[in-house]
């Protein structure tokens, strides 16, 4: 449909001759015609179930509000200095405000369908014709009430949501698995996303959670800030507390590198770089850049390997081959790669027999419905195979953890902060 009405818009400019069009007139356009028509059909409930002036007026004023806190946010934007609190709390605020709205839409418009029809029939019939029939007050209360929902939900979601850790716990199987390490434990954590934290007690609390569950590796599947190393300097006394019996190890995640965000300089982003990754040593990692360690136990090992990110369409700095470089091709395999599109695009079918891999990245967007056993689902899954938990393929499983913090939703809905807990089975 949005390709449909770009196609319309660039015909209108082309008839009129407009030779000269700056490519951001027409997505413009596009936001604007969305807007006026989610804001029509909003109005027009209200409008309903209403008469009085004043609710009508104040359903106007805040919405233009919400529109106007965004707008002087977005302008007034410095992308030197990343995506700040205030920047993610506004668009915070218009999400709240814009999804319960697009449920309104769908009753509504189905409602106008169903108006057009009765107007069309009586027409075409020999009859009189009649008038359009009103709108329902009873179709704009159930909208309404139904939209309340999402507005509920994502309110929730921004003040307590975004803290409800929960701990996921798996037990994997393997044929090839060292005896030496049945029983063996995992705690994966990913996107920590430190320069969005404002709730010091919280965020503690997630990582007293974290050593609570007193497993023999700690692994940090990458995005320890946003953008910007000192992002971290707050939290660094928080995270350096994180135990692992055995050893805590880390990668890098797209947002490590410092891409999205305008530098003074070139050589800025490579400071800045070089400062990300001596964070992780501050807080006791051992951070792999395309390398392996091996975790002996009894005389027996696995294979622990690292690589820098590697995403269909971000960042492919990671080398996998580079990482497997003096491993054997029977040694049992546990591989950390931030993006899950690596282990589609490239891991899961490559011969060397990658038995499991950590990813994390998408976050599960912050948003959706997780029914255990029922239903799964949240946009994510239109744009990643392999979006939040355990998927299996070709005997070789990939786990996608949903993420410690949260990043430009300043919260989660349905999709919940996780620490993942793997225990490791000889089959």
């Amino acid at each position: 449909m949005l390709l449909k009405i770009n196609h319309f818009l660039t015909v209108i400019f082309e008839y009129f001759k407009i030779s000269y069009m700056p490519r951001w007139v027409i997505p413009l356009i596009l936001v604007f015609i969305i807007v006026v028509t989610v804001e029509f059909y909003t109005f027009q409930a209200f409008k309903t179930i209403s008469k009085n002036k004043w609710v009508r007026f104040s359903y106007l004023a805040i919405s233009a509000i919400v529109y106007i806190q965004f707008l002087i946010t977005v302008f007034s934007y410095d992308r030197s200095n990343g995506q700040t609190p205030q920047f993610q709390t506004a668009m915070g605020i218009l999400i709240t405000f814009s999804i319960p709205k697009l449920v309104i839409i769908l009753f509504l418009f189905g409602e106008d369908i169903y108006r057009w029809v009765i107007k069309l029939i009586s027409i075409v019939s020999n009859g009189e014709t009649e008038s359009m029939p009103s709108r329902r007050k009873f179709i704009s209360q159930l909208a309404l009430g139904i939209a309340a929902i999402p507005f509920v939900s994502f309110i929730y979601g921004i003040v307590q949501g975004k803290y409800n850790f929960k701990v996921i716990k798996y037990q994997l199987s393997f044929d090839d698995l060292p005896p030496a390490f049945d029983g063996y434990t995992i705690t994966q954590i990913s996107d920590i996303h430190s320069g969005s934290f404002t709730n010091r007690e919280k965020i503690q609390y997630g990582v007293d959670l974290i050593n609570e569950q007193q497993s023999d590796l700690l692994l940090f599947t990458g995005d320890i800030v946003n953008n910007k190393a000192d992002e971290m300097d707050d939290w660094i006394v928080v995270f350096d507390k994180l135990e692992a019996k055995e050893g805590k190890y880390a990668i890098l995640g797209n947002h490590d590198y410092g891409d999205y965000m305008d530098w003074e300089t070139p050589q800025d982003k490579i400071d800045n770089f070089e400062k990300v990754k001596q964070i992780h040593q501050k807080i006791g990692f051992d951070l792999l850049l395309d390398e392996h360690r091996y975790i002996e136990k009894e005389g027996q090992k696995i294979a622990l390997l690292g690589v820098e990110n590697w995403g269909k369409g971000f960042n492919q700095a990671g080398d996998l081959q580079k990482a497997s470089s003096g491993i054997k091709k029977d040694d049992f395999k546990i591989l950390m790669s931030h993006d899950p599109s690596h282990w589609q695009e490239k891991v899961k079918k490559d011969n060397f027999n990658y038995q499991l891999t950590l990813s994390g990245h998408t976050h599960g967007l912050q948003m959706g419905i997780e029914i255990p056993g029922f239903l799964k689902w949240s946009p994510s899954q239109y744009v990643y195979k392999q979006w939040a938990g355990l998927y299996q393929e070709f005997g070789r499983y990939i786990n996608v953890n949903r993420g410690f913090g949260y990043h430009a939703f300043p919260g989660r809905v349905g999709i919940w902060p996780e620490i993942t807990v793997i225990e490791l089975k000889k089959a």
